[in-house]
């Protein structure tokens, strides 16, 4: 157990020497202006906090498709929001690749980003209610507890004799089980 412990502190400072030189030239961890793209169904919507309120507007941002040049050739919204975010978003996109830059109002590029719109799930055919059978014809359904028909009386006190003697026969037949075999 002594030898395993120089070994370890040992191990220990080989491994800090190995992961200091990469963390300080990674520089901080801290992230940079940029945006955020999401989508949902055929909704696509930017959010970033890089811009500034210049004149009244945060900026524009544009939806590009793969066959579009340019930022001015997309599709434009302008950015809404406050100084701790703003968004912009656009709906009814058919699926394909896109690319989302955003403009602040200083002209300066907030970021780009490339985002996949996928088609909208088609909706499962709803199966529409079947009619209930009718009970006459197919006698005391099993799950209601033959609570579906009102039987008359005459059937009540035929189905009681008809258990009473099932009764009645049960305990004879116990009786003579119980008595010795006489010859």
């Amino acid at each position: 157990m002594r030898i395993s412990s120089p070994l370890l502190r040992s191990g220990l400072t080989v491994a800090a020497a190995a992961v200091l030189p990469v963390a300080l030239a990674s520089g901080p961890a801290s992230a940079g202006p940029g945006i955020s793209v999401s989508t949902t169904g055929t909704n696509v919507s930017v959010t970033t906090t890089a811009c500034a309120q210049l004149g009244g507007s945060w900026g524009t941002a544009s939806l590009i498709t793969g066959s579009q040049g340019d930022f001015a050739e997309g599709r434009q919204v302008a950015l809404s929001g406050t100084s701790s975010g703003q968004t912009a978003g656009w709906s009814g996109i058919s699926p394909g690749t896109y690319t989302v830059v955003v403009m602040c109002s200083n002209n300066s590029t907030a970021g780009t980003q490339a985002v996949i719109v996928s088609a909208a799930p088609s909706p499962s055919p709803s199966r529409s209610p079947s009619p209930s059978p009718s009970a006459s014809p197919r006698g005391v359904m099993g799950g209601l507890g033959g609570a579906v028909e009102d039987y008359g009386t005459p059937t009540l006190v035929a189905g009681g004799a008809l258990a009473g003697t099932g009764v009645i026969a049960a305990a004879w037949f116990l009786r003579r089980r119980r008595k010795p075999y006489r010859f």
